[in-house]
């Protein structure tokens, strides 16, 4: 046999194998039948039946389903059999051009009648479901107050929400749940209604955050209460009875319209591990839909920050490689829309929008068994003697080399508020760019700890954050590393006396750039507790400017910082941080700050007072003051013209353009931020009045500066700022940053509230009429709690 027909042989097995792997598609279709063979013309019925006939193939299809909604009797699971490679990954995609819904729910044919007062009823099955659409859109569990829209939190809040009047009136609250935003408003809880005594409601739950200090005292809601059925689109199920009751909009018969429940929490689960991954499967173009929502399994705390978590959502990556999901919409989902947990590679995440989502959008948490001495609450840490000193992850079970790109993400966090557009915590090297996040209660990014680093976050539009909690930023992050400790002057100890311990964790640094940043109700980027080792520049920050709160090694340069300004909190000594040849549009709000790092200066101030003060610091020596002539404000346009005294200063343009989103389709849908009218500092030069009270310095707490280096959830409390005569201010005990916030005689039952400088005269004025009473109780807010201390007189 001759070379040269060997040589066709080979090309035509090689071109009949292309073929035949060009053919090998299998098809799905909501008319279809799982007994066909998954052609064109017989297609299959459900997606499983197709998973499950690729598993007998040598070469991966593409499973191609046909227009309509998919509903998903079980969670679907990929195994490593399941795993394509990297020449045919199993592809599962929606028909071009077509919807394809695949959905967590059900649809029920409900038979209703006339109840009362407009409403309806209707015998189910009995199955327990928690989100109900009607004709495709989303209807409102029965609740107090009723949801309004307009309003931020909650979308209703009411303080009576609970109370013994309001409690009264239901026959029966079991099932019922409570919603209230935290005390100091760092995210929200939980609790499932069991039943009620008198007046009063037994309840469980309240582990949805990792920091206990109890529940707002306004800021909550109740829902899932029979008596509450009053308000159009309302709506109650009675699982005990088999009935569901209905207050459909505009005194509509229900009868004949579409009613959807949702049954599954999970869409899609790649369950894998690092030894046997799941490997080389895409997901593309469908829209998943209809989960439950799993605010009472979020009960898993992370690293020393505020968060609990649940690792489900509506696609959960669990040990898998080489994974992507793109061109997916992520619609009205319970909890969380991807969470990626444990080991995991270069996980892609591409083009997807995720809207309507109860928790986070995308999620990239590790294990805590990687961590070397790892420790999950804000006051829990780890002796110095007993501190692992290897540097690193102690194994591979987290996240890495992973990305969220060109995404938009928007009204997530609809029922848990400790949430983020996209959350990192116990990863590495995770990519989030050219991302459009927009109306979170939360941040839109959070880093929660500074395992392990390596991350870049460029290009992103994130703004309208921080819409129903407080203390954080558009872009948030904590450190809270091995090192860290609740009592400052320990810490100071640990880190001066071995100063390796600062990059045990945050061991590769994290970039930030870019990116244009907006939060009107805390900092545009808000390195918290610690965070090291970050490289901040090239961003534009509309509204919150910067705060670099403890933590070493920040470089902060050639930012943009309209209407704001930078803000450093109780900084370490040596904490080697810089700041330099960024734009300010304020003075500096420092908290607490001794040891101002490496450098801060060459940075453009907005007026003659705002760099004297500056300089007064001894900082900023060779900064100037005047307008960074922009180019063009109104429509966003923060580069500067020649002109420019920041030219001088070192600072260079960068581009304005490229923020957000990059794919047509999703720049046509996604909204931009407004951008502020410029703001004029040039007249400002005063300052808060400061009272002198037994050798301290005292000041009404004002700012949102002042509430986040102090813990405070308001701006109530007077501030201790420092001291006027240290030696008799020692002997009172009280400490330069603490919070006064109530006061009583040592023998009365209740404090006086203090909630300003005036508040604390009035009650000195007092005590000074009663001589015969000797001492008196403050209660004081230190360390990020509530504290009491003993003064004589």
């Amino acid at each position: 046999m001759s070379k040269h027909f060997l040589f066709l042989n080979l090309i035509w097995v090689l071109v009949s194998f292309t073929g035949a792997a060009q053919n090998n598609n299998l098809y799905v279709s909501t008319s279809g039948s799982d007994d066909n063979p998954g052609t064109v013309n017989e297609p299959l019925a459900t997606l499983q039946a197709a998973i499950k006939k690729t598993r007998d193939m040598p070469v991966k299809p593409e499973i191609i389903l046909d227009k309509g909604t998919y509903y998903l009797n079980e969670t679907v699971i990929f195994k490593p059999e399941d795993s394509g490679t990297a020449q045919n990954p199993l592809t599962i995609r929606a028909k071009e051009g077509e919807r394809v819904i695949v959905s967590g729910g059900k649809r029920l044919d409900l038979i209703w009648e006339e109840y009362q007062n407009g409403r309806f009823k209707a015998s189910t099955s009995g199955e327990s479901f928690d989100q109900m659409f009607v004709n495709g859109e989303k209807q409102i569990r029965a609740r107090y107050p009723n949801y309004d829209k307009n309003v931020r939190i909650f979308n209703g809040y009411a303080e009576d929400a609970v109370s013994s009047d309001r409690v009264k009136s239901w026959d029966d609250a079991a099932g019922g749940y409570l919603h209230a935003i935290h005390k100091h408003r760092w995210g929200g809880f939980h609790y499932i209604i069991t039943g009620k005594e008198g007046d009063s409601l037994m309840m469980e739950g309240g582990w949805q955050n990792n920091r206990q200090m109890g529940i707002h005292d306004e800021y909550r809601f109740v829902e899932n209460i029979f008596e509450e059925l009053d308000a159009q689109m309302e709506w109650y199920h009675d699982e005990a009875s088999k009935t569901l009751y209905y207050y459909p909009l505009g005194n509509i018969n229900p009868n004949g319209a579409e009613i959807e429940i949702t049954i599954l929490e999970n869409l899609f689960e790649f369950r894998g591990s690092e030894e046997n991954p799941v490997q080389y499967i895409d997901i593309e173009g469908l829209e998943l839909a209809h989960t439950r929502h799993t605010f009472m399994k979020t009960n898993e705390p992370l690293l020393r920050s505020d968060w609990t978590i649940h690792r489900g959502g509506g696609i959960v990556f669990d040990g898998a490689k080489n994974c992507r999901v793109s061109d997916c919409f992520f619609n009205s989902l319970g909890g969380n829309g991807i969470f990626v947990s444990n080991y995991n590679r270069d996980i892609s995440i591409t083009g997807c929008e995720m809207a309507f989502l109860g928790a986070c959008a995308v999620s990239f948490v590790g294990n805590k068994d990687a961590v070397r001495s790892p420790s999950f609450e804000y006051h829990e840490y780890i002796p110095s003697a007993d501190i692992d000193r290897t540097p690193g992850p102690k194994t591979n079970e987290y996240p890495a080399r992973c990305k969220v790109e060109d995404c938009l993400i928007y009204n997530i966090g609809t029922i848990e508020k400790q949430v983020a557009g996209v959350q990192i915590s116990m990863a590495s090297e995770i990519s989030v760019s050219h991302n459009t996040i927009y109306n979170v209660p939360r941040a839109g990014i959070n880093i929660g700890d500074g395992t392990w680093g390596g991350h870049i976050i460029e290009y992103n539009d994130v703004f309208n954050t921080v819409l129903e909690t407080g203390d954080h930023g558009a872009f948030n992050s904590w450190g809270r590393d091995r090192y860290w400790h609740p009592e400052r002057s320990v810490m100071d100890s640990l880190v001066a006396d071995e100063p390796s311990l600062i990059k045990l964790d945050a061991w590769k640094t994290t970039i930030i750039r870019n990116n244009r940043f907006h939060c009107d109700h805390g900092w545009d980027i808000d390195l918290d507790d610690g965070s090291s080792n970050y490289e901040i520049y090239n961003n534009v920050c509309l509204s919150g400017g910067i705060k670099l709160r403890e933590g070493f090694y920040r470089k902060v340069f050639n930012n943009v910082l309209f209407n704001s300004t930078f803000h450093p909190h109780v900084w370490f000594m040596d904490s080697h941080d810089s700041f330099t040849r960024n734009i300010l549009g304020a003075p500096y709000q420092p908290i607490m700050v001794k040891q101002w790092g490496d450098t801060v200066d060459f940075n453009l101030h907005p007026n003659k007072f705002s760099l004297e003060q500056a300089q007064e610091l001894e900082i900023d020596e060779n900064s100037a003051f005047g307008a960074p002539q922009f180019i063009d404000v109104k429509n966003g346009d923060f580069r500067i013209t020649e002109n420019s005294p920041a030219l001088a200063l070192g600072f260079e343009n960068f581009s304005m353009e490229g923020f957000g989103v990059v794919s047509d389709r999703l720049k046509k849908k996604a909204l931009s931020p407004t951008i502020p009218e410029l703001v004029d500092y040039s007249n400002l030069d005063d300052k808060d009045a400061i009272i002198e009270w037994k050798g301290f310095l005292l000041k009404n707490l004002k700012g949102i500066a002042e509430m986040s280096a102090t813990g405070m959830p308001d701006e109530k409390g007077v501030l201790v700022v420092g001291f006027k005569n240290k030696t008799k201010a020692t002997e009172v005990g009280l400490q330069p940053n603490d919070v006064i916030v109530g006061i009583n005689l040592w023998d009365r039952p209740e404090d006086e509230k203090i909630n300003r400088v005036n508040d604390l005269e009035q009650f000195f004025y007092y005590y000074n009429q009663i001589p015969w009473v000797n001492e008196l109780a403050f209660t004081i807010f230190r360390n990020q709690k509530e504290q009491y201390l003993k003064i004589t007189r």
